[in-house]
């Protein structure tokens, strides 16, 4: 993905090529995820994405499968936030806001 606000992509002014991404998704595996938690140190920012199957059960304890856990720095979380603002402003623009 190019950003032409990122100046590492990007030079205004200048005749400078912007860098191309090609995504390798021969390795790819996709999975449904329906939870999502987050923790953070000053260093890093850990997201961890499981499936709750415990839909209709409405006493006891829920369990959790976590799936995945995704660990990135805080600047790369902050793009991730910017990316998933854009994406559901796009989203409710589309098909209206989500409910809480």
């Amino acid at each position: 993905m190019t950003n032409k606000d990122d100046p590492e992509t990007h030079q205004p002014g200048t005749n400078a090529q912007e860098r191309r991404v090609r995504l390798d998704t021969s390795r790819m595996k996709s999975s449904y995820c329906n939870v999502c938690n987050a923790t953070s140190t000053r260093e890093e920012v850990v997201l961890n994405f499981g499936l709750n199957q415990s839909w209709d059960r409405s006493d006891g304890d829920l369990e959790i499968e976590i799936q995945h856990r995704v660990i990135m720095s805080p600047h790369a979380a902050r793009k991730l936030k910017d990316v998933l603002d854009e994406l559901i402003d796009s989203y409710e623009s589309r098909h209206g806001p989500l409910q809480e």
